[in-house]
């Protein structure tokens, strides 16, 4: 996975991001993991859709479309969830309570800057 910051906006928010860059780490996700830390996030490319099976923590889940605009946001999402937006492209994974603290709404236009 390679690394990237996260901008909202053109501001940068100090959250570093992975970026899924196979099927095999997609489907990985966050499995296995015991928590997030609160400035990290995961971004699954070509993902509309995710399940939190297997998850033993609560995640903010952001649907993004092929401009990497915000289209659907569900907060403190539960485990043993399943979640689809047929407008996203992309999914953004973050620590439950993220989206709200960042300020994130729909409609927001999200960067990654590529880490060196």
């Amino acid at each position: 996975m390679r690394q990237a910051s996260l901008q909202i906006g053109g501001h940068d928010t100090c959250t570093i991001v992975s970026i899924t860059e196979s099927a095999q780490e997609r489907m990985r996700g966050l499995l296995g993991r015991d928590s997030l830390p609160s400035h990290e996030a995961l971004l699954l490319q070509k993902c509309w859709s995710v399940h939190t099976f297997g998850m033993r923590f609560a995640i903010d889940v952001l649907f993004l479309d092929r401009r990497q605009r915000v289209v659907a946001i569900h907060h403190e999402v539960p485990r043993r969830r399943v979640l689809a937006s047929l407008r996203a492209t992309q999914t953004l994974e973050m620590p439950a309570g993220a989206a709200r603290r960042l300020g994130l709404e729909i409609g927001d236009p999200l960067t990654f800057e590529a880490s060196a």
